[in-house]
């Protein structure tokens, strides 16, 4: 038996049903469960997505028996409408549209009014009494037959149209007549023959044909593939291709078309929500030519506009039992597309609307206080990414906007400034109380001051881990990175976007959501977290068994974090207090020292500030595991970079500039990255450790002996290889853990572990556990060593690897379950074979990304640490991988 491909609806019954979108698409399993459940659908029936696959692993071939289905289910539709495709008397019109099994809106292809020839539309003049209404269908689908199927450009087409109403001295499409429109047929079909050397198809099922090849092949367009590698969405999927009778809301008075929201999609509110046009077809709705009317009086604004309650109340009543009865029956909101054709309604569309974050949580929550559905089911049904709308300011939807350049939605969230170039410059105008955005070629850790006083970062270079996205994610600034598109010149103190510049002081807008920038003010709304919000995200805890913390480097990130339901700091990065202004000086004079003694000198100036550092951070924790890492980076780093600055520092230290510059000139590194960090620093100068390791112990003992707190101080030793560099630094940390808690009289438990972020970590960590307490696996780092890719530099070229499906994802985004997950799973398995009671974290950005997330939890880890804003994020995904299983 030939296997099934065309599956039919109507009258009642249907050949699908909902469960059946992977098959016949989101809308044709749609169709067919609302046909099933008695909503008035016009009948029709859907060729299968596997139809689709079969046609694309053929070479456009079909699969043997499809003519006879497509037959078989054409005889059924005109049995139940009493009228026959391509009868001159009584003919019947079909719309030929895709269907995915997940919403792709816009991206493939429609024909509509399809059936019409120079027999068949007497046939619709003698069945609508209504010339003008047939000819103006016959020029749209020879129109959209022509671009969609025959592949010519729609402008080559429109244009006829346009000389048209030049002709006639008129400025709309409706203000043509009959013989008008008639004129304009004849004209399209001309210009089609010129254009293709092919006159345009008479045969009905010539055209049916025609319609669905260039519908599957739309799969195949490049905003489709576009949109599924934006969304994740295989390729290998197909569409579904649904046929379905034309019913028209255009053919007079007693004639509207609408789409409806059973929720308002913006706020969540449980009203019913919509638009309407009497005498109109579906895309005039959303075109903007004509104001739509509201369909009730609960969104009535405007009295001069009289709702579908007002005008056609009975219809009105059969679209609220409607609604409600689907609604109850998908237990999710609904988005409606209907027309009502001569005082007949009828239901072309539902499925789940889309909706603003704000709404899915108002929505969620209420239905289950309204017994629709259940918490589990709640907390499944939010995508994780959502929330961040939730958490940061968005430009508001409303207002105009000048579009200047796009780059990559690396920190969400919407900022607005006047543009600098320094982070020097950042600092002195945020002072003045301006708003700034601060634009580099990309940032450095030099500049966390500058970013932290700006409401929004751009840079030219870098990928969605770049420095500049790392830390502004942490900081909940918005950051568009990798905007290839715009020039910047420090020098000139400008940026260039094709002939466009910007200048220093101009004002931009970052959508750090999108990766879009604007020229100008753009107003933006801060978000409100709702009593729902906090409903929500207990119900997320009840199902989470993965802990979340956070990384943060200061007392307000730390509480910032807290707030949003942290439980403990997995990474503090040390490095970032050093940039600070008041210690930066003394940073370079131990770094440049050239003895023990003068690194000792300097290294007693900072540990007072160090320790104040962990004195706030500890007590915004108090009670939670606070993380440390030890430091990490290449000396070379803190280093002036101009000779001026050079100058000064060699002044404060006593020493000659040339001594100075020949000491920074031995520090460059080839290789940094690879080269004199983490704890080689620390096995080559103890001593930077043992202040560190001091301030960390001190400010935890001082708070347990004066405040009573309760601090937990994990000490972590970062980019080890070798168990060996952490057995001896170990005992170095112990001793001056051990010789201070003494000095103070108290009693402090401290552990000591380290970060997994080299592959022979992970390979070696049965040996690595036998000396640490935790580890932590810094992702950031072991994708970069496990690919040999630098991640501030494959932004260059990792979209060619995604576009040629090398990769599915970026692997700095997304964690690579295949390469860097194995090693994960292995260090993770290997240490607690050593150490059973081994606590393992994340604390790379992976960690607040849903897909990792969810892998970090079948791989066994006790938590995962991200940015202060992202762990709502991480708490979501953590629960929905707990219920998956």
């Amino acid at each position: 038996m030939a296997e099934q491909h065309v599956y039919t609806f109507g009258n009642g019954i249907a050949e699908g049903n909902a469960s059946m979108k992977n098959i016949l698409g989101g809308k044709g399993a749609n169709l067919a469960e609302m046909t099933n459940i008695g909503i008035p659908v016009p009948p029709g029936f859907t060729l299968s997505a596997n139809t689709c696959v079969y046609f694309y692993q053929h070479q456009d071939q079909y699969p043997e028996g499809l003519s006879e289905q497509v037959q078989e289910a054409l005889n059924k539709t005109e049995n139940i409408m009493g009228r026959r495709f391509g009868d001159p008397e009584n003919p019947l019109l079909f719309s030929v549209r895709s269907g995915a099994r997940v919403s792709m809106p816009g991206m493939m292809d429609t024909v509509l009014n399809l059936g019409l020839n120079d027999d068949t539309i007497k046939g619709i003049i003698k069945q609508s009494g209504n010339e003008r209404f047939a000819y103006d269908s016959y020029r749209r689908f020879i129109q959209m037959y022509g671009n969609v199927v025959m592949g010519i450009d729609g402008e080559k087409l429109e244009i006829l149209l346009e000389k048209a109403k030049e002709k006639k001295g008129v400025k709309l499409d409706t203000e043509l007549d009959a013989l008008d429109l008639k004129e304009l047929v004849g004209l399209l079909k001309e210009r089609i023959q010129e254009l293709t050397g092919s006159p345009f198809p008479e045969d009905p099922k010539a055209q049916l044909w025609g319609a669905i090849s260039a519908v599957f092949k739309s799969w195949n367009n490049q905003r489709a593939i576009t949109y599924r590698r934006l969304n994740n969405i295989p390729d290998h999927w197909g569409t579904a291709v649904n046929v379905q009778v034309m019913v028209f809301g255009n053919m007079g008075d007693d004639c509207a078309t609408g789409v409806a929201f059973t929720r308002d999609p913006s706020t969540g509110e449980n009203y019913f929500f919509g638009e309407f046009l009497v005498n109109a077809q579906g895309e005039d709705v959303v075109a903007g030519i004509r104001t739509p009317q509201p369909i009730n009086n609960v969104g009535k604004t405007d009295d001069s506009l009289p709702s579908l309650e007002e005008v056609m109340p009975d219809l009105y009543r059969q679209l609220v039992e409607i609604y409600q009865k689907l609604e109850h029956h998908y237990r999710d909101m609904q988005d409606l597309e209907f027309t009502i054709e001569k005082g007949k309604l009828w239901l072309l569309q539902t499925r789940n609307g889309k909706r603003t974050s704000k709404a899915s949580i108002k929505i969620a929550v209420d239905m289950v206080q309204e017994g629709l559905i259940d918490k589990k089911e709640a907390v499944l049904r939010i995508d994780p990414q959502q929330l961040d709308q939730l958490l940061h300011p968005m430009l508001d939807p409303d207002a105009p906007r000048n579009t200047l350049a796009k780059g990559l939605p690396a920190s969400p969230g919407a900022a607005c400034g006047e543009v600098v170039f320094s982070a020097d410059e950042a600092e002195d105008i945020n002072e003045e109380g301006k708003p700034v955005i601060l634009v580099r070629v990309e940032t450095s850790p030099e500049d966390i001051h500058g970013m932290n006083a700006s409401r929004g970062i751009l840079t030219a270079r870098g990928g969605m881990t770049s420095h500049a996205a790392v830390v502004a994610r942490g900081m909940g600034k918005c950051c568009v990175a990798g905007c290839g598109d715009i020039r910047v010149d420090y020098g000139a103190e400008f940026f260039k976007v094709g002939d466009t510049i910007v200048k220093k002081g101009d004002i931009i807008t970052l959508d750090g959501s999108t990766g879009q920038v604007f020229l100008g003010t753009i107003p933006t709304i801060e978000p409100a977290l709702t009593g729902e919000f906090g409903t929500f995200m207990e119900w997320v805890d009840e199902f989470r068994r993965l802990q979340v913390r956070t990384n943060a480097d200061t007392p307000h990130d730390s509480t910032v974090a807290r707030n949003f339901g942290a439980e403990g700091i997995g990474l503090c990065r040390t490095e970032h207090m050093f940039f600070e202004e008041d210690r930066i000086m003394a940073v370079r004079e131990m770094i440049l020292a050239d003895n023990l003694s003068g690194r000792e000198k300097a290294l007693a100036k900072i540990l007072p500030m160090q320790k104040s550092d962990f004195l706030g951070i500890f007590t915004a924790m108090n009670g939670l595991p606070v993380t440390i890492r030890l430091l990490d980076p290449p000396l070379h780093e803190f280093l002036p970079h101009t000779d001026q600055e050079l100058k000064a520092l060699a002044q404060s230290m006593g020493v000659p500039f040339e001594t100075l510059k020949e000491r920074t000139a031995a520090l460059h590194e080839f290789n940094p990255m690879l080269g004199h960090r983490g704890c080689r620093l620390g096995i080559s100068y103890p001593e930077i450790y043992a202040m560190q390791t001091q301030a960390i112990i001190e400010a935890a003992c001082e708070l347990v002996k004066e405040k009573q707190l309760d601090i937990i101080p994990e000490i972590m030793v970062p980019l080890v290889a070798d168990v060996k560099e952490l057995k001896i630094l170990k005992e170095k940390i112990i001793t001056i853990c051990d010789e201070t808690i003494s000095r103070y009289g108290i009693t402090l438990k401290y552990m000591i572990g380290t970060m997994i972020e080299l592959p022979r970590a992970a390979i070696t960590a049965d040996e690595i556990a036998k000396e640490a307490e935790f580890f932590s696996f810094g992702t950031n780092d072991l994708t970069q060593t496990t690919f040999g890719l630098s991640r501030d530099d494959a932004g260059k070229f990792l979209k060619d690897y995604i576009d040629q499906g090398i990769f599915a994802r970026d692997p700095f985004v997304t964690i690579d379950i295949d390469g860097v997950g194995a090693l994960v799973e292995m260090g993770v398995s290997k240490g607690r074979q050593a150490r059973p009671d081994l606590k393992v974290g994340i604390c790379g950005e992976h960690g607040g990304e849903p897909a990792s997330v969810e892998f970090c939890h079948r791989a066994g880890l006790n938590y995962v640490s991200c940015s202060p804003y992202r762990v709502p994020i991480a708490r979501l995904a953590a629960a929905q991988a707990a219920l998956k299983e």
